[in-house]
């Protein structure tokens, strides 16, 4: 972002953070539930759907591949759902798409967020348990990712889209080989506005703008969430309504990820 830009968003964010840039870093481990999950692993995706293309396969994605001034917002759901009804009123009122990532966890325990989600916007998935993949076998990974998918489409009643969230951001080039060879595409993120941190471990909502907007390049991927880590403040909801100010002020269209399915880069 050029500096004639930068000055153009002061009103939007607070001058003097830290600046954050590239692919963020895979977070530490935080104690959220993890492990292989038990019991049989399902056959496979329940229903053929759309399979990613060729350029969105063979390493993880963190930046779209277009030379398009655009971003993708999207957010995990894998704890609670207290900032669901505000995010998804905002890109209501707004008319503008996200894509939600949530866990089969998540589904089964809080099917009617899942459903509102799907009414709108394009669901990927996040794994069954939320574990680390790095520390699970290649049918284990299958079975978190075929769980998952079951209880996305259970609950949603739609047809999930083939991208998938590592947990963590924990990637590997195998995990990754296993994620395609089950088609879904890997989808991280350009960077994680950290929202979910809360305040109680220093966050804020201008810091979770600052990092959204330090963010932007053609085809970014900026990562939030719907839930709070327990204090019932979710900072991505809050902060929203300015990624999204800031973002278009700078002249960058949201999109809905669902656009690369068949499109090639452009």
């Amino acid at each position: 972002m050029d500096a004639g830009r930068r000055a153009a968003l002061a009103a939007l964010v607070v001058a003097g953070l830290a600046p954050h840039a590239g692919a963020a870093a895979a977070p530490r481990r935080t104690g959220r539930p993890g492990g292989p999950v038990p019991g049989p692993a399902p056959s496979g995706r329940e229903q053929a759907g759309p399979r990613p293309p060729d350029v969105l396969l063979g390493s993880e994605i963190r930046r779209l591949p277009t030379a398009r001034r655009v971003v993708a917002l999207t957010f995990n759901a894998a704890w609670d759902e207290s900032g669901t009804d505000t995010v998804l009123g905002e890109l209501r009122r707004r008319k503008l798409p996200a894509t939600f990532f949530p866990t089969g966890a998540f589904a089964d325990a809080r099917p009617a967020a899942v459903r509102a989600m799907a009414a709108a916007h394009g669901l990927g998935n996040h794994s069954y348990s939320h574990p680390y993949f790095d520390d699970l076998s290649t049918p284990e990974r299958a079975q978190e990712v075929r769980r998952a998918d079951e209880a996305i489409r259970k609950a949603s009643g739609a047809e999930p889209l083939p991208f998938f969230r590592f947990p963590y951001s924990a990637t590997s080039a195998a995990s990754v080989a296993d994620v395609n060879a089950l088609g879904f595409a890997a989808i991280e993120f350009t960077a994680d506005t950290n929202g979910y941190l809360g305040p109680a471990r220093g966050m804020t909502v201008d810091r979770a703008v600052q990092r959204a907007v330090d963010a932007l390049v053609p085809g970014a991927i900026i990562q939030m969430h719907v839930g709070s880590t327990g204090d019932g403040v979710v900072l991505d909801a809050e902060a929203l309504p300015r990624i999204i100010d800031a973002a278009e002020a700078d002249g960058y269209e949201i999109i809905d990820l669902r656009e690369f399915l068949t499109a090639g880069p452009a």
